[in-house]
């Protein structure tokens, strides 16, 4: 099923510039996938060592972080949209 993936300004780089990305698959893991073959560079700033979603990544479906529903399981009708937002941290005490 396609699936658009918004990517931040942040990651840009590793998608030939491109804001938004459209893949296949039938669960958000299996889009992700498909992204990161896509565009080999971005898999770092996806996955952690052992394959598991970077901690500070966050996959929004809608307005829902895949989090809080079943995570890289979570099912994806045709025409879904998924976002990635990267956590900022930082500043001055």
């Amino acid at each position: 099923m396609a699936t658009s993936i918004r990517i931040p300004t942040a990651l840009r780089t590793f998608t030939e510039g491109r804001s938004e990305v459209s893949v296949e698959g039938r669960d958000v893991g299996e889009a992700l996938a498909a992204f990161a073959a896509s565009y080999p560079d971005i898999r770092r700033h996806l996955y952690d060592e052992e394959g598991k979603l970077r901690s500070f990544l966050n996959v929004y479906l809608g307005d829902a972080n895949i989090k809080s529903l079943k995570g890289l399981e979570t099912p994806l009708e045709s025409g879904a949209r998924l976002m990635l937002v990267p956590a900022i941290a930082g500043g001055a005490r």
